[in-house]
């Protein structure tokens, strides 16, 4: 195992010293399952970045620290990892600290033990939390830029946010969602995975201001804190649902889109119109299947590009990239990207 890596490399790539790791490597006594395990996951890590690594220049290592179902965070590093070998003048390279449900104290922790071990630059999609958000000012003062992915810590010193403007998102989906629905009078289900989100609570104000705009007084039910996972959504959905029999349009904004559908179907209830965010393996199997109307899609690759940039910018590597939202695309099944299509 690793023997094509350096030692120092699968050190930094694990966050363990170099003595530690040569006791691995060697299958000496005296090292913990879980050490063990970091090494493994540092050699695959660093395996799957060889094409990159091998390209010379100065090498950065990054840290992708995430608290999201799983779901999207597989889809967000493997967008970084295709971001990777485009990337000039220098070299990144890239650790993960990725959790479907890690609290604000835990992510704090995360944050602190990188800031501790060292680290070139975060990319950070994590709750607007004053821990999260006092971790991120330690990291800053230590020297370690940080880039808000998808939500924003506008009250922190991140060097940038980088995704949609989740307003502008928010109201698009009220405007589909009205457009679909016509003159049928049903509410609309909104589901989000935390409150403490902010770009998932600004994507919620935008779709509310804008539907008492289209829609004055259609229903609105809300579900919160389900963290995006399958087996909590399926239960709040289903009680929604039973409390609630004019729901027909859904907004999803946290995900848990297969429990959503399976809810619906499992009381058998009419879903009208169906809108949802990214384009996961799972959106992209319910748009062909015709369970989702519609995904607000904004390119996963692109934004990870542009993060990767603001790291480099805020090493004086690359000059000022702009700060602009990402563009947001509204999918069907009939316009695909061609590499899913």
């Amino acid at each position: 195992m690793g023997r094509e890596h350096r030692v120092r490399d699968i050190a930094v790539q694990a966050g363990l010293s170099e003595t530690t790791v040569d006791r691995v490597l060697n299958e000496r006594a005296g090292v913990s399952a879980r050490a063990r395990r970091q090494v493994g996951q540092a050699v695959h890590e660093l395996d799957r970045q060889a094409a990159q690594i091998r390209l010379g220049g100065r090498t950065l290592m990054i840290d992708l620290v995430m608290q999201a179902p799983g779901r999207f965070t597989q889809a967000v590093r493997a967008a970084l990892e295709s971001a990777l070998p485009g990337l000039r003048p220098a070299v990144l390279r890239a650790r993960f600290a990725l959790s479907e449900t890690a609290s604000a104290a835990e992510l704090t922790a995360t944050l602190d033990a990188i800031r501790k071990r060292g680290s070139q630059g975060v990319i950070l999609k994590a709750p607007d939390d004053p821990q999260v958000v006092e971790a991120v000012d330690r990291m800053v003062a230590a020297g370690i830029p940080v880039v808000t992915l998808v939500t924003d810590l506008p009250t922190s010193r991140r060097c940038a946010y980088v995704g949609i403007d989740n307003r502008s998102a928010g109201a698009t989906a009220a405007y589909l969602l009205t457009q679909w629905l016509g003159a049928d009078p049903g509410g609309v289900l909104v589901t989000l995975s935390r409150g403490s989100f902010r770009g998932e609570e600004e994507r919620e104000m935008g779709f509310r201001s804008t539907l008492r705009r289209l829609s004055p007084g259609r229903p609105v039910v809300e579900l919160a804190e389900t963290d995006g996972l399958d087996t909590t959504i399926h239960g709040q959905t289903l009680a929604a649902l039973a409390a609630d029999p004019g729901i027909t349009g859904v907004y999803s904004i946290g995900g848990g889109n297969r429990a959503i559908v399976q809810a619906f179907a499992d009381l058998d209830r009419p879903l009208r119109c169906f809108v949802a965010h990214d384009l996961d393996a799972d959106n992209v199997d319910l748009l062909r299947n015709g369970s989702l109307s519609v995904v607000l899609h904004h390119d996963l690759p692109t934004d990870l590009h542009r993060a990767c940039q603001h790291l480099l910018v805020a090493h004086r590597l690359l000059p000022g990239v702009p700060a602009s939202p990402s563009n947001l695309q509204p999918i069907t099944p009939y316009n695909l990207p061609s590499h899913l299509s």
